[in-house]
């Protein structure tokens, strides 16, 4: 991977060059550890005019998931844990004789910002923009491997899930169960916080676990994710409690299920990200339920679970090949309960048969 990284770096430096720097410091952990391989707490990147240093306060690699630097780099220790590791990099790039320096402005707090500035008065501090983001856009076959283990976890966990007693149990025991079971099966951790609703709060996006038990004729919405060396994936699912689903659950399933699809059938390369949103959004807004839906259909995800593409109406640009996103509508019914129906996929060309489904629990409604 130290040949992949440096490549990451040069287009990043490449990026610096074209904007009148020599130079860039990388803050915002994916990005730290997208170019270097790792990125413990706290620490940034000196993409450097002579060299490369990973600075931060601690030894790299100590914390489960946190990545392997590459052996390429140069690691630098701050001397106190206090130290700000973006200060130092400043230093570092005055030492190496550079006058103007790329930052990630939108990650610097505004103090942060003028620290940097204090230290090196006459360094010309530059906005690097979201230019790393936009490089972590399209997976190469190395992330798109990890994103593929990440799905089968996550799928493992919630098969073992459905196989057990599933009445009287509460959101919040679920959750914690699901979250075991994607560290048993070799994730580092749950991508995200898992959202389970049962009943009257199935269905609602970002549900946060409550005491809520789980009774006979519910809904049981499920959304989680696993982190795989620093990749994250999502799915969701809804099932019904019990033998046989009412009318208004099947029927209210089978329209979510029909939005996810028109979705994840507009997923192509160079598709406009506002028009896979259309797809899923105009199933659910013809049925009368354009009231409530959430802004966006799906988005990408990597090293973040939530990264560019956006899924949204006022989405702008189009979908590349090897980009990965999630295609999650729902519809929330207050009272009631609801469905989501949430995949990740990797946008391919026809010629190649299509969007990669990675997450492959089945979608059919099935009674628990």
């Amino acid at each position: 991977m130290s040949e992949v990284y440096a490549v990451r770096r040069e287009r990043v430096r490449e990026r610096c060059a074209a904007g009148g720097g020599a130079a860039a410091l990388v803050s915002r952990p994916a990005n730290v550890r997208y170019l270097a391989g790792a990125a413990p707490d706290g620490a940034v990147l000196l993409v450097g005019k002579d060299e490369d240093v990973l600075l931060c306060g601690r030894p790299p690699g100590g914390q489960q998931g946190e990545g392997r630097p590459d052996d390429a780099l140069k690691v630098q220790l701050l001397p106190a844990p206090s130290a700000d590791p973006a200060v130092a990099g400043v230093g570092l790039a005055t030492a190496q004789g550079v006058d103007a320096l790329a930052v990630e402005e939108h990650h610097l707090t505004v103090a942060r910002h003028r620290a940097l500035g204090s230290v090196a008065p006459r360094l010309r501090l530059l906005d690097l923009g979201t230019a790393v983001e936009q490089l972590r856009l399209v997976k190469d076959e190395e992330e798109l491997s990890y994103l593929r283990i990440a799905a089968e976890i996550a799928d493992q966990a919630l098969g073992e899930l459905l196989e057990s007693i599933l009445v009287g149990r509460t959101e919040r025991h679920l959750a914690l169960e699901l979250e075991r079971r994607l560290v048993d099966h070799g994730a580092d951790g749950p991508a995200f916080p898992t959202s389970v609703g049962t009943g009257p709060n199935s269905g609602k996006g970002g549900h946060r676990p409550s005491d809520r038990r789980v009774e006979e004729g519910d809904f049981l919405s499920v959304c989680l994710g696993a982190s795989y060396r620093g990749y994250r994936c999502e799915i969701g699912r809804t099932f019904v409690i019990g033998t046989s689903p009412a009318d208004w659950q099947i029927e209210l399933y089978d329209l979510v299920f029909a939005a996810q699809r028109a979705g994840r059938e507009a997923l192509a390369p160079g598709a406009a990200c506002r028009d896979v949103d259309h797809a899923a959004r105009h199933v659910l807004d013809s049925a009368g339920y354009a009231e409530g839906l959430s802004p966006l259909t799906g988005h990408g995800v990597g090293l973040e679970i939530d990264e560019d593409p956006q899924l949204a109406p006022a989405a702008m640009g189009k979908l590349d090949a090897c980009v990965p996103v999630t295609v999650e509508p729902g519809v929330h019914l207050p009272g009631r309960g609801g469905v989501r129906i949430d995949d990740t996929l990797v946008v391919r060309p026809e010629a190649d048969g299509g969007p990669e489904l990675l997450t492959i629990t089945t979608k059919e409604l099935l009674a628990l």
